[in-house]
């Protein structure tokens, strides 16, 4: 049966409680607020299903794309409303119009991120835009599973271990299912966000929020917030929440050791923002917002050739130096500090933290290393 010795050997992705063939596990969150599973061992026949659905338990080799590309929406509307180049959206509408399902992580009604699906043109802006806390993924892969053998087509988005629990939920290779991993810094805490909503939202009830708003570009995306009438956005860098965040300060265990990384998690494509594309491709790059797209099969290629997309291939190594999260985990460094300051200080811990002189020291030789594996990957 699953048990969890360690939290960092488990993602979260909930493969094993769907998979259940005796519904004996279920996830409950823990004290920072991150689910995990936990087996009802009266009603477990150790049938070991759990085990063989796990991919930390059984995960892959790293492996380089087929093929990389700069890519952009050519709808500016559609960039605006988009993380990076709004890809997504392209890919998403083809299954659409192909009469597929598009599954993706979108808010509920408080400010939560579920997973869900979506059969209308209509319902794939609610997927669109970054989601910076892990969705609850609910029976979502049963679902996905339920669509693929009535033979529709189905696109399923998600983080890195998300994905690869659905491929190890299904045991089997779909040809009309196309995996979509969008590039992960590592999930902060659902318990951090919640508090940092409730402590953040006194003026009414949120109406519209965006992790990243981009009227001043997409560099220097906005933290954005409407609750009722009143509506406040700041640059994400002056977000207490997105300080936290970026820091590595509240990330799921796992996510320092991911295990998911440079092409493990088997996605057909990868989608990023094309950071760095001022130094690699400055004539692509407007502030609008740029995608990378790393296509890890053919299936992928295929896909492409029938998108409405302004693309163009790029060189892997040229932007993997600018865009590290792609096959590097986060550093763990600060994490224990957070959660010991957060039982007394809540929140104030963010910029303690932050505010600690062996913090700033840190990130001062963490930047001048950046820098230097930028010079030495190639």
């Amino acid at each position: 049966m699953i048990d969890i010795k360690d939290k960092k050997q488990c993602c979260g992705c909930g493969a094993c409680e769907q998979r259940c063939p005796k519904r004996c596990i279920s996830l409950k969150t823990d004290e920072q607020g991150f689910l995990y599973p936990y087996v009802d061992q009266e009603a477990c026949v150790n049938c070991h299903v759990c085990e063989q659905v796990c991919p930390v338990l059984d995960s892959a080799e790293k492996k380089k794309p087929v093929m990389t590309y700069a890519a952009m929406n050519p709808d500016d509307g559609i960039r605006l409303k988009s993380s990076s180049g709004g890809v997504f959206t392209a890919l998403a509408e083809y299954v659409v119009k192909n009469s597929g399902v598009v599954f993706g992580a979108r808010f509920n009604e408080s400010w939560e991120v579920v997973h869900d699906y979506t059969e209308t043109i209509e319902g794939i802006a609610a997927f669109r835009g970054s989601k910076y806390v892990q969705s609850v993924i609910g029976d979502y892969y049963v679902k996905a599973e339920q669509f693929l053998e009535q033979g529709r087509m189905v696109l399923f988005s998600g983080t890195p271990c998300q994905i690869a629990g659905l491929k190890h939920y299904l045991k089997k290779e779909y040809e009309r299912l196309l995996t979509v991993e969008v590039a992960c810094h590592g999930v902060p805490s659902p318990l951090i966000w919640k508090e940092y909503l409730s402590e953040n939202t006194e003026k009414g009830a949120v109406k519209e929020l965006s992790f990243r708003e981009k009227s001043n570009g997409w560099k220097n995306y906005n933290f954005y917030i409407c609750q009722d009438h009143v509506c406040h956005k700041e640059l994400f860098k002056d977000n207490m929440f997105m300080k936290g965040f970026l820091n590595d300060l509240y990330l799921r265990p796992a996510c320092y050791h991911c295990h998911f990384k440079a092409g493990r998690s088997g996605a057909d494509v990868l989608l990023a923002d094309f950071w760095g594309a001022g130094a690699v491709r400055p004539e692509l790059d407007d502030d609008k917002g740029l995608s990378l797209m790393f296509l890890y099969s053919q299936k992928g290629k295929l896909i492409l050739q029938n998108l409405l997309l302004e693309f163009s291939e790029v060189d892997y190594k040229d932007v993997v130096k600018y865009n590290p999260a792609v096959i590097k985990s986060a550093n763990p460094y600060f994490n224990r500090l957070f959660w010991k300051s957060h039982k007394e200080k809540g929140l104030a811990s963010i910029e303690y933290v932050l505010s600690k002189k062996r913090f700033l020291l840190f990130k001062k030789f963490h930047n001048l290393w950046r820098k230097a594996w930028r010079k030495l990957w190639n």
